[in-house]
């Protein structure tokens, strides 16, 4: 008789992740995706372009005006449904502009993250990258 084992790559949006502008393809942050009360939130840990590592929030309104871009939590309150996380917003902290957003696994190694106002078809998608440490 035979056993055969193996161990799975559990697929899971959770952990860090490097953010690629969709429209210039410059790596510009990472990013940690993280659950609290059943909820996913993702803040932002690093940022990559040297000279934007102090950056302050200027675009933003409210309590995250002229706030670091470091540390500052740009994905609030995602739901787990199916196989995508939803009903959550997400903030661009170039333009101050908050989004409604869904992310889904595109693979054990890139996210994609999808940023609309309205219609999900109306909106942007970037795809991130995950942090092998």
């Amino acid at each position: 008789m035979f056993i055969i084992c193996f161990t799975s790559s559990s697929q899971s949006i959770f952990g860090k992740w490097k953010t690629v502008d969709d429209e210039t393809g410059i790596e510009q942050s990472i990013v940690e995706i993280y659950q609290e009360q059943g909820k996913a939130f993702a803040k932002i840990i690093e940022l990559l372009e040297k000279d934007k590592k102090d950056k302050l929030c200027e675009n933003c309104k409210g309590i995250q005006k002229n706030k670091p871009i470091k540390g500052m939590i740009i994905i609030n309150g995602l739901s787990k449904d199916e196989n995508e996380w939803n009903n959550g917003k997400i903030l661009d902290p170039k333009t101050g502009k908050e989004y409604k957003c869904f992310i889904s696994l595109e693979g054990n190694h890139k996210l994609k993250v999808r940023g609309y106002l309205g219609f999900a078809f109306i909106g942007r998608t970037q795809y991130w990258y995950k942090v092998i440490e």
